[in-house]
């Protein structure tokens, strides 16, 4: 008669990782719910939180974001005054354990992958790469959002060194779209405005003691 082997066993080390991922799961979303009214009151959009731990200290992450419909990236003033109002609201947190944290706040930059459909709204017109469920990826520009989903002009592959071409212009449904990224694009000197004000989604960080 052959022997089953038994089930095995969290170990102490197991228990305790999984333990502390609940944890953290649990105060991410209490976080989310408490921070998010402070977040709009700063005219921002609370995208995610992030939370690490070294030892008693947390690391609390707060990505903000602009509201669907205003196009440009969040500035570093608008990132500091959020990263200010945040860190109060924090400190008069009435169900705070009273373990010290550390708070980054920032915005998402464009390495942010798209996977909401105002991520795409705020890319309109830029160069964006799309992973499809079943197929290869296409490249191209984005067009317009809609609803159901994006419409892009695509690149065609050619050969290395030769100009880029583009193809018919193609609708692809949100179902059928895993994720996003816009690709970083080089701009002629001419086409940067002289004063220096172009709008900018590179990431903006802002800290809080």
């Amino acid at each position: 008669m052959a022997v089953r082997p038994s089930p095995k066993k969290d170990t102490s080390s197991d228990y305790r990782k999984k333990a502390m991922h609940a944890e953290i799961t649990a105060e991410t979303q209490r976080l989310k719910n408490f921070l998010a009214p402070t977040v709009e009151q700063q005219q921002l959009f609370l995208e995610d939180i992030e939370i690490k731990m070294a030892g008693v200290t947390r690391t609390v992450h707060v990505i903000v974001d602009l509201p669907e419909g205003e196009a440009g990236g969040v500035s570093l003033d608008r990132i500091s005054d959020v990263a200010h109002a945040v860190s109060e609201a924090m400190d008069a947190d009435p169900n705070d354990d009273g373990r010290p944290y550390h708070l980054e706040v920032s915005s998402p930059g464009v390495s942010r992958p798209l996977t909401e459909p105002r991520h795409w709204r705020r890319n309109v017109g830029r160069m964006v790469s799309v992973n499809i469920v079943d197929g290869d990826d296409v490249m191209g520009r984005l067009v317009s959002v809609e609803d159901t989903g994006i419409t892009l002009i695509p690149e065609l592959p050619v050969k290395k060194g030769m100009k880029p071409k583009q193809g018919a212009q193609t609708t692809l449904p949100f179902g059928n779209i895993r994720k996003g990224r816009v690709e970083v694009e080089f701009a002629h000197i001419d086409d940067v405005p002289l004063d220096g004000n172009a709008d900018s989604d590179e990431e903006t960080t802002a800290e809080e003691a």
